[in-house]
C-alpha cells in the first residue's frame, strides 16, 4: 500500500503520467465539455465520500468544469451501478471501492450489469484500512490468541462484519483455521463496535474509522489490519499476513471507473491526472483522518489490483463452496 510517503522515483513516475496526459489532450477530443458527475455507492460522510469530494476540488481546478458528488447508496451498490449504467456517459464516473462490486456475482442472481465489462478502471485512489478488534476486557492481545481462543470455544465466539468482500474474506479465513465463530448481522455496522467495547460482542472487522473511536477509549484492541502490510497510521498493528494469518488479507481499493464507451487514451488520462491530484499531502493527511491512505495508480495499475481482487474472491469461494449466482 502506498502510504509511506512518495519516493523521488513515483514522483518522477507521477511526472511522467502529467506528461502523458498532456500528449493525449493533444491527439483526443477535449474532455471535459461539461460538468463531470461522480456516483458514489455510499451516503455523505462515508470515507469514499469524504476522498471523492476532496479530490475533486483539485480535479475541477484542473478540468476547468465543475465535479459534482451524486450519493447514491442502497443495494448494496447496485442503486449507483443502475444509475451510472442508466447514464452511459463518459461524464458520469463511479467512485467507490472494488470490493463492493467483486463480490456481486455470488450475492445477487440476474445481475444486469458485468463488472469487468461495464466498469472500466479510471484510477486507483486510496485504500480503506480494514482492522479486525476485540473487546480489551477479553484479555486478547494478538490474532494469534484470538484464534486459539476461539479454536478451543467452538461455536462461543461471535463476530460482526461488514456485508460483502469483507464477509467473504472473513468466512475464508474462518475455513481455513477450522474455526466456529457465530455472525451477527447488523443492517448498519456502526453500532458494532460499541457493542465490542461492552463485551457483548466477541470480535468486529470493519473499517479502522468504524472502531478507531471505541479503541481510543481503551475499552477495544485492534489486533490486525488486513492490508498486506502495515500502513504508517498504525505503526504498532500487524499485518494480519504478518501475524501469521494471510487468509485474512484484504485490500480495501477506492478508485474512479468510466463507462464501456470510454476509450483506453481517455482513461489514461483522467488516470494520470486523479494519480498527480492524489500527489497533494493535504489529501493524505485528510484521508488518514477517516482511516485511508493514499494508494494512487493509474488505469493499468488499478485494473491489475482488481484482477487480483477477483481471483482472491474466486479462490475464497470455491474454498467456502459457494457458486457464482
Amino acid at each position: 500500500m502506498a502510504d509511506k510517503g512518495l519516493t523521488r522515483r513515483e514522483f518522477s513516475a507521477i511526472g511522467l503520467s502529467c506528461l502523458a496526459a498532456g500528449a493525449a489532450r493533444a491527439q483526443t477530443p477535449a474532455w471535459p465539455q461539461r460538468q463531470v458527475k461522480f456516483l458514489i455507492p455510499f451516503g455523505p460522510g462515508a470515507g469514499a465520500d469524504i476522498g471523492a469530494r476532496l479530490v475533486s476540488d483539485k480535479l475541477a481546478q484542473l478540468w476547468k468544469q465543475p465535479v459534482v458528488i451524486e450519493n447514491r447508496p442502497g443495494g448494496d451498490g447496485l442503486v449507483a451501478v443502475t444509475a451510472f449504467m442508466a447514464a452511459n456517459d463518459d461524464h458520469v464516473l463511479m467512485f467507490g471501492a472494488a470490493g463492493s462490486f467483486t463480490v456481486h456475482p455470488y450475492q445477487f442472481e440476474n445481475l444486469r450489469y458485468v463488472f469487468q465489462r461495464d466498469l472500466l478502471p479510471i484510477a486507483r485512489y486510496s485504500s480503506t484500512i480494514i482492522a479486525l478488534a476485540v473487546p480489551t476486557a477479553s484479555g486478547i492481545t494478538s490474532l494469534k490468541e484470538f484464534v486459539a481462543r476461539a479454536r478451543a470455544n467452538p461455536g462461543k465466539l461471535n463476530a460482526a462484519l461488514v456485508p460483502g468482500i469483507t464477509e467473504l474474506v472473513w468466512d475464508g479465513f474462518v475455513k481455513t483455521e477450522g474455526l466456529d465463530i457465530t455472525k451477527v448481522p447488523y443492517k448498519d455496522i456502526v453500532p458494532a463496535a460499541g457493542d465490542l467495547g461492552e463485551s457483548r460482542l466477541d470480535a468486529v472487522m470493519a473499517s479502522y474509522a468504524i472502531v478507531r473511536p471505541v479503541a481510543e477509549t481503551g475499552k477495544i484492541r485492534v489486533l490486525a489490519v488486513t492490508s498486506h502490510d502495515r500502513v504508517s497510521l498504525l505503526p504498532d498493528i500487524p499485518s494480519s499476513a504478518e501475524a501469521g494469518f494471510p487468509s485474512l488479507e484484504l485490500e480495501g481499493l477506492v478508485g474512479l471507473y468510466g463507462p464501456k464507451i470510454m476509450s483506453q487514451d481517455l482513461r489514461n488520462r483522467i488516470g494520470a491526472d486523479v494519480v498527480a491530484a492524489a500527489s497533494d499531502p493535504v489529501i493524505g493527511q485528510r484521508l488518514a483522518g477517516t482511516g485511508q491512505v493514499v494508494n494512487p495508480g493509474g488505469a493499468v495499475e488499478f485494473e491489475a489490483s482488481i484482477k487480483k481482487q477477483m481471483e482472491q474472491v474466486g479462490a475464497i469461494a470455491k474454498l467456502i463452496g459457494m457458486q457464482p449466482k
